[in-house]
This record gives structure tokens, sequence and C-alpha cells, in this order.
């Protein structure tokens, strides 16, 4: 793929429609949807479609706090009325998700807050054991497994590309694993690529080698000098992972699962190359009015994304990582102190709060707390996960459609606002009258 670097630089005509926010650069997507009308769709996206489509209709939407299978205990008694109103108006939104759930979990103890459904025209509710794309949220599981290899020594920080990847293009051997980590490395970013958006385009289950996907941009220059400027690059995180396979001799795969997976207990968590899901899972929605909503959950295959966004998780399992790796799963003071040094940036789409960058973490500063976490956003889903520093409480916010700056600002602010109330709910800080 190296010779793609003199393709054709002319975007397609609906590459407006890809795009999400970027801080502080253009908007650009986790993964581009090749979504174009109708009338111009590929035909393996048409028959998705009709399939969906087929018997698609509106079920009644539920709210719930903690009641049902896996609901578990509440950390605050019965569950918030405000918030069970608030993530049901924004499911009830014109243009809003189809479902939605928010997990809170503090010292063990769980609230669960239900909107809408998994599936449209079953009614089933969301549910913390069912499966969902995280989308950029992978992110932080690649920050996880680079900052306890270099705890363990096998990496640096001030590792470079030109050290550990010597085969990438020689103008990229300076940036360092930290500049990779805070999206400060100025790497360009392959998902913007008009040779990779074409051909996800044209089959959008194409099996692309994970491995090679920064091949795309191999003949770009750097953005900037690295170090010099904040901008969330997707490329970043896949040439995190190639580095910890370089210095281990393992696959990312494997070093997930016995750094990640293993330590937390994360049992439904998977790094996934195919287009199916695992089952149960919640279906994600393209939501475009005022057509129907279309079920998109299995269109695209995950290996055009790999370590910047393919992995598969639940609400519980992501619940439970955030709280590890907020709470510094696997490394030491000399690391935890890396991680946490934060540059000015945002996540995508931005989080709760006042955003800032660390090493593969952002920082959420709310009028109640600051949170540590990440989010995601993908065709069909939206992700927040955050926790508090030392790792006892958690938030995880899922919705059932892509939420961000470019599809639906309006919508992202109100998800904002509500994810910082579901902050305050997790520290139980209130207003004067009970409000959050």
């Amino acid at each position: 793929m190296l010779g793609l670097a003199g393709a054709d630089r002319t975007a397609p005509p609906f590459a407006h429609r890809l795009q999400e926010a970027a801080v502080p650069a253009r908007s650009h997507s986790d993964v581009p949807l090749p979504r174009p009308r109708p009338r111009r769709r590929s035909a393996v996206v048409i028959a998705l479609a009709a399939a969906s489509l087929a018997g698609l209709m509106n079920g009644p939407a539920h709210a719930g706090g903690d009641s049902g299978p896996d609901g578990g205990g509440s950390p605050h008694g019965p569950a918030d009325p405000a918030l069970r109103r608030g993530l049901q108006a924004l499911v009830d939104t014109p243009g809003g998700p189809p479902g939605a759930i928010a997990v809170l979990t503090a010292d063990g103890r769980r609230e669960v807050y239900r909107a809408g459904t998994s599936q449209l025209g079953t009614g089933r509710p969301p549910r913390t054991t069912d499966h969902m794309r995280i989308a950029s949220t992978a992110k932080a599981f690649s920050g996880s497994v680079a900052l306890q290899l270099t705890q363990r020594g096998a990496l640096g920080l001030d590792d470079t590309i030109g050290r550990r990847l010597p085969k990438l293009p020689a103008a990229w051997h300076r940036v360092t694993l930290r500049q990779l980590l805070n999206h400060t490395s100025g790497l360009p970013d392959y998902t913007e690529d008009p040779t990779f958006i074409a051909e996800l385009t044209a089959d959008p289950r194409r099996h692309f080698d994970s491995r090679r996907l920064l091949d795309y941009v191999a003949g770009d220059r750097l953005r900037f000098r690295p170090g010099s400027a904040y901008r969330y690059s997707n490329s970043d995180n896949i040439a995190v992972a190639l580095m910890a396979e370089a210095v281990t001799g393992q696959r990312y795969e494997k070093l997930l699962a016995e750094l990640v997976y293993r330590p937390l207990g994360l049992r439904d968590t998977s790094l996934l190359q195919a287009y199916r899901l695992p089952t149960p899972y919640l279906h994600g929605y393209a939501v475009d009015q005022p057509g129907a909503p279309e079920d998109v959950s299995t269109v695209l295959s995950a290996s055009g994304v790999w370590a910047s966004g393919g992995i598969v998780s639940t609400p519980r399992d992501l619940g439970a990582f955030i709280r590890g790796y907020a709470g510094g799963l696997g490394i030491g003071p000399a690391v935890r102190k890396q991680q946490l040094s934060f540059v000015a940036g945002s996540s995508e789409p931005a989080g709760p709060g006042r955003n800032r960058a660390g090493l593969a973490v952002f920082s959420y500063t709310t009028r109640c707390c600051t949170v540590y976490g990440h989010t995601g956003n993908f065709p069909g889903y939206t992700q927040l996960a955050a926790a508090t520093k030392d790792g006892k409480r958690s938030l995880t916010v899922s919705l059932t459609s892509q939420v961000n700056s470019s599809t639906n600002p309006r919508l992202l602010a109100t998800l904002r606002k509500l994810q910082e109330d579901f902050v305050c709910r997790l520290l139980d800080r209130r207003k004067p009258g009970g409000a959050y």
C-alpha cells in the first residue's frame, strides 16, 4: 500500500457526512461510514438496509434505574428521576439515538439508567451485558498496554518511531511514544485519506490488513513539528500498538488479553477483525431525519480501525476497564505522573466539562469534580467512559447512534450537559434544592 501516496487526493462527494469534530483542527471521523443516499449505495449496504428496514418500527421506550437482572445495587439509593427523564428526553429528541444506557458504579455498587430499546421493533431495553462497539474509547486500551510496558522497562515514553518502527517513513522517525499517546505527534490521519475512504466505500466489509493501515499516509508529511501542537489522529494509536508488538514480539491482541482483560476480569471484551458482533448486542443506527433509522451495526469491518477503535465490549466491562485505567492499573508513581500530565485538547467527541489530553486519557473537569476517561464514536455508537482518580467510581454512557459536532451539534451539547449531571450524581453532589 505504500504506493497509495500518489493517489487522487480529492475527497468523495459525501465526505462531509463522514466527519466528526476535531479540536482544535477541522472535523474528522473515527472511521467514515460509507452512506451516501440510497441510489448511490453499494450493493452490500443496499442489501443490509433492505434487510434491516423490513419491519422496522418504533417500539416503546423504557427508562430504568437499577431494576432488572443486570441492574445491581444502587450507590446512592433510588435512581434519580431527573436523570431518568434526561436520558429519556435524549432518546425522544428528533434525531436522537434509539437507545441509551448509563451505568454508575461506586465501591462495587451499581446504578443503571436506560431509555429506548436495544433493537428497534423489539422493545427490549439496553442491558449492561449487551455488546457494543466502543469506538475511540479503545485508544485507552492501547494506552494501558503501552504504559504497562513502560512500567516494565520494555518501552520508554521517549522511544521514537525511528527506534522501534524504523520501516515507517523517515519523516516520522523523531515522533515519540509520549507524543503518540497525547496526540501531539503530527502524524497524518489515515482515516482521512481519500484512497482509504474510497476502498471502504466500495466494500464496507472489506478485510484490511490492520498492521498496514499507516501505509495509506506513508507518503504524507507530518502535520506539524512533533510536540508543538495537539491534533487528534487515529494513526497515533495504530503506531502505539505496533510499537508494543515490536518490543514484545507478541500480537497486540494477546497483549490486551494478558495485560488488560485478564487482570480486570473482562470476559466480554475483544478486538475483532470482522463486521459481526457477539450476541446479545446493542444495535447501532444511522439516524437521518426524516427517514427511518437504519441499522448499521454490522455494516463495517472492524479491521479498518483496529487499535484505534475496533474493540467490542459491554457497559459492565467498559466500566471495569475505565476504573482500572483511571486508577493506574499496572503502573507505578513515575509512569502514573506522566499518564496524568495534560495538554490542551479534547477527546472526540468532546466529553463533559473542560477537556484536557493526557496519555491516552482525558481529564473532564466538571462543575462537581474532575474525572478521567475517554469518549468515542463510530457509525451507530457514541461512548463515554470515565472514572475518579482513585478508580473507585465510574460512569459509562452509551448511545446507539453517532453523535458529534458534525452529525448533530445540538444533541452533542445536550449529551455533554447530561453527562456532567451523571458525573455529579456519581459524586452525589447536587445543587441547592436537590437538582444536579
